[in-house]
């Protein structure tokens, strides 16, 4: 029955308030082994190494004489390396694990290029994004060896590890004769096809090649001059830079210009320069499938974030996404997570359905709620927008149970912090208004369907000045300009000092927030019915969640308003009783079907429903 659940809830959880109510005091989730847990039971830290914590800086160059054009490391500018590495990471479990986390994911760690782009634009793969050897790990972060300590010492704490993984590029390496003349401008498969060079009107090539529609590797050995579109041109230097060496040979890359973003450019062009994968050769299926299983053989991760994975052709992923869950299954990794990149920034799911439908990827990063998020928190939109927003989850793959996997996130490395947005949207830097709605903001991705995932920092008040770069500041003392004049919330560090405060306003949520998490099924894995939301203006937004396994039911509610509210909400007529399981709950129904819920400017609160079921 689920009245002894909430009797053992109520004795466990009658401590501390948050926005007025009973809340936990342990900062660390109470989450099942990991060969237990769910996808949806995940509670994720996405960090940058580099930019987390320094704990060998005797390999902040990566053992690359010269100047920080040669090895990239530059802690007093943006766009290089700042000294973080996996030993650092693992220095800070503690720090980690303390909020409640249950899983680790960060960005790229394999080798990169160490200082790519042209004259006076140049910068470092201290993101990782920009692999030349897939293999290795970046001599900035550390060693093979020190990885698997990092993953080691995650599971023996039941904390499971996702990589950031790239199927789409590689690093700069190849450049195009012509491409100073043409801009690197992007040539279509139309005007610039697989069976002359240079255009319509070159001379004959490829002799026999069907398209690149056709998978048979008898197809594709036909495709053997790459300079339909351009004439591919790699330094003697870089010639046999990339790992595994079938990487090198510049017949397995597209080579047709910089892609646009739009149609066609948007799958076949290089990522800003980078040498885009032809994704659809045999080779590079295969190729890709062989260097990312013998990292899940050699190091039992538990996950795969995928970058750019909507740049990359459907059927890749259709070959590629069985294939790691095989290989996961085989180490006796049941719930293996995968989830992809499907960038856009509106608070529609229609992009990411699309494109998951088409490609057979089961989860992608939860780019909608973002933007439904800080756009409802911060009182640009009224909660009409996040409710219309969670009525669209049928429209995924499997329906609303897939959206409960989907990774929910407020802020990011490329489009900038939640805080930032919420003070841009909302016009107001007031302290105290800005924090309290970054907090709400963060119930919302707690208490809503979703598997919530901090971005570093976020938990020590960062703010960002921008996207990207300006978005990516260091947690250990920063010698970056434009990061330390940066006026963080919630306290009066900033990140010219060491930021791994325990004792940090949104620490102590986001702990609070994962505890109530990880002891409620509901939260976890609970389906969403819609209950209220203020239509026009700022105000209320309830939604209850229901787990058919176990029957429990929480009503989930956020005040978006800087008024107090006070309103009748409907819930299940199986409801007997309320109790509180965070912020402040009736103590009672009002009627059988309804609660009256009252809350403070900007509050929140998960009522449990107690039923005889």
């Amino acid at each position: 029955m689920t009245r002894i659940f909430v009797s053992l809830a109520a004795a466990l959880w009658a401590s501390t308030a948050v926005a007025g109510g009973p809340m936990v005091t342990e900062a660390a989730a109470t989450a099942g082994p990991i060969s237990e847990r769910q996808l949806e039971d995940e509670i994720i830290y996405f960090v940058l190494p580099d930019r987390f914590e320094n704990g060998d800086p005797r390999n902040d160059r990566g053992g690359i004489a010269g100047g920080a054009f040669d090895h990239g490391f530059d802690p007093t500018h943006k766009g290089f390396y700042h000294g973080g590495d996996l030993k650092g990471l693992t220095a800070r479990l503690d720090y980690i694990q303390g909020m409640g986390v249950t899983a680790i994911w960060f960005a790229p760690v394999f080798k990169n290029k160490p200082v790519q782009g042209k004259p006076g634009q140049e910068s470092a793969g201290y993101h990782g994004y920009w692999v030349t050897d897939f293999t290795q790990i970046d001599p900035h972060f550390g060693t093979n060896a020190e990885f698997k300590a990092f993953v080691d010492a995650a599971h023996a704490r039941g904390m499971k590890v996702y990589m950031d993984i790239i199927n789409n590029h590689t690093a700069d390496v190849i450049d195009y004769a012509e491409g100073e003349t043409a801009g690197y401008a992007y040539r279509s498969k139309g005007e610039y096809p697989f069976s002359r060079k240079g255009g319509p009107d070159g001379a004959p090539i490829n002799s026999g090649f069907a398209g690149d529609d056709n998978a048979d590797p008898a197809n594709w050995a036909k495709l053997t001059d790459p300079t339909f579109a351009y004439t591919p041109v790699v330094s003697e230097a870089e010639r046999n830079v990339k790992v595994p060496a079938w990487l090198n040979d510049v017949t397995l890359y597209h080579n047709r210009g910089n892609s646009h973003w739009i149609g066609e450019s948007s799958v076949y062009g290089d990522f800003s320069g980078l040498d885009d994968l032809a994704t659809e050769h045999p080779r590079v299926v295969e190729g890709m499938i062989d260097i990312f299983g013998q990292w899940i053989d050699d190091y039992g991760i538990d996950g795969y974030r995928i970058d750019t994975a909507k740049h990359v052709n459907p059927q890749f992923w259709q070959a590629f996404v069985p294939a790691m869950l095989a290989r996961a299954k085989a180490k006796g990794i049941d719930h293996f997570h995968i989830f992809g990149e499907i960038a856009y920034e509106e608070p529609t799911a229609t992009l990411a359905a699309q494109v998951m439908a088409e490609s057979g990827l089961p989860y992608a990063l939860d780019m909608g709620f973002a933007k439904a998020a800080q756009m409802v928190a911060s009182g640009k939109s009224p909660p009409r927008l996040m409710a219309e927003f969670l009525q669209q989850d049928a429209i995924y793959p499997g329906g609303a149970k897939t959206a409960l996997g989907l990774p929910t996130f407020l802020g990011n490395h490329d489009f900038g912090r939640f805080a930032m947005f919420v003070q841009a949207m909302n016009g107001s830097d007031h302290p105290d208004m800005l924090m309290s709605r970054v907090k709400l903001g963060h119930a919302m991705m707690f208490l809503l369907r979703g598997v919530p995932t901090v971005y570093y920092g976020d938990e020590q008040g960062f703010i960002s000045d921008g996207n990207d770069q300006l978005a990516r500041e260091d947690m250990f003392p920063s010698k970056v300009a434009v990061y330390n004049d940066n006026r963080l919330i919630g306290t009066r560090s900033t990140t010219a000092q060491s930021n791994f405060d325990t004792a940090h306003p949104l620490y102590r949520l986001i702990g609070d927030l994962a505890k109530a998490r990880s002891a409620s099924p509901a939260l976890r894995r609970g389906l969403s019915t819609i209950r209220a939301f203020e239509e026009t203006k700022p105000g209320l937004l309830a939604v209850e969640r229901h787990d058919p396994a176990t029957g429990q039911r929480i009503l989930t509610v956020f005040n978006t308003s800087d008024m107090p509210l006070s309103q009748g909400v409907e819930v299940s007529y199986r409801a007997t009783g309320v109790t509180s399981l965070t912020g402040p709950c009736p103590s009672a129904l009002a009627t059988p079907g309804s609660v009256t819920i009252t809350l403070p400017a900007f509050g929140f609160a998960a009522c449990l429903l107690e039923t005889d079921d």
